[in-house]
This record gives C-alpha cells, sequence and structure tokens, in this order.
C-alpha cells in the first residue's frame, strides 16, 4: 500500500499545534516523542540546550484514516516557517467546513474568507496561529 502523509515542521509549538488539530479535526494522537525520549539520544547530544523538551516525532491519524505528522525544528536551527503547499480539507456539508474553517481562523490569517465557488458550495483558505495554511472546501461538487 503506497500513502501521501504530510510532515510538518515547527519550531518549538508542534505538541500545542498536533493537540489543536486532534481537538479541532478529530482523531487519535498516536505518537508524540520528544528528542529525550528517542531510543539513542547519542545523536541529540549535540543539540542546543532546550531541544531535548521538543518534539522529534508526532503522529495524528485522523477520523477517516488521513495521517498528520510533524516534529520540532532543534534549538538553534533556521526555520522558515510553512511555505510553498496548502493543506486541502474536504467536508461533505457546508456545516462542517464551516465549523473548522472558523476554529481554524481563530488567531489565524483568513487569506480567502468562505465563500461559493464553481466547485464547491463552501471553499476558503486561512493560515492557522500555528502558520499552518490550511484550504477548506465544503460540499463539492463532483464531475
Amino acid at each position: 500500500m503506497q500513502a501521501l502523509n504530510p510532515y510538518l515542521l515547527f519550531d518549538g509549538n508542534c505538541a500545542q499545534a498536533l493537540r489543536f488539530y486532534q481537538h479541532t479535526l478529530g482523531g487519535e494522537l498516536e505518537a508524540m516523542m520528544t528528542y529525550a525520549d528517542a531510543p539513542d539520544t547519542t545523536d541529540c547530544e549535540n543539540f542546543a540546550p532546550g531541544t531535548s523538551e521538543r518534539i522529534l516525532h508526532a503522529r495524528l491519524v485522523l477520523d477517516g484514516g488521513a495521517v498528520l505528522m510533524a516534529s520540532d525544528c532543534p534549538v538553534g536551527h533556521p526555520y522558515d516557517g510553512m511555505k510553498g503547499f496548502r493543506l486541502s480539507l474536504t467536508y461533505a456539508t457546508v456545516a462542517e467546513a464551516q465549523h473548522v474553517f472558523a476554529a481554524l481562523s481563530e488567531n489565524g490569517n483568513v487569506v480567502m474568507p468562505l465563500q461559493k465557488t464553481f466547485w464547491a458550495e463552501v471553499f476558503g483558505m486561512v493560515a492557522d496561529r500555528f502558520g499552518t495554511p490550511w484550504m477548506i472546501a465544503g460540499d463539492v461538487v463532483q464531475g
């Protein structure tokens, strides 16, 4: 079986982001491992102080089976934010899309408010409070 799963990088707020996504999108947080929790911490000893508390790997399995994985960059490593992509969520109903869009928009940046398009009853784009860019669609036209 082949799967394509997004893997997000954060700069110290991965745990907070994944817990927010679990609460907002539903699903089960199957893994949340810090650098200090790694089976072999030899490589981690070379990282800057504060890295050991950051997330080395997290895995959220959303209701419906999609997988979102993430980690924090080690302290002192360059972090340029999230660029050049968007995570796309499609919901069967307008109400579901509105609910998720509202939650992701709180303390975020709405790029395109939810609105009717030729392919969906509602579609909008937002970068959430963690900088993750999303596209949300509801009641998509089939065809």
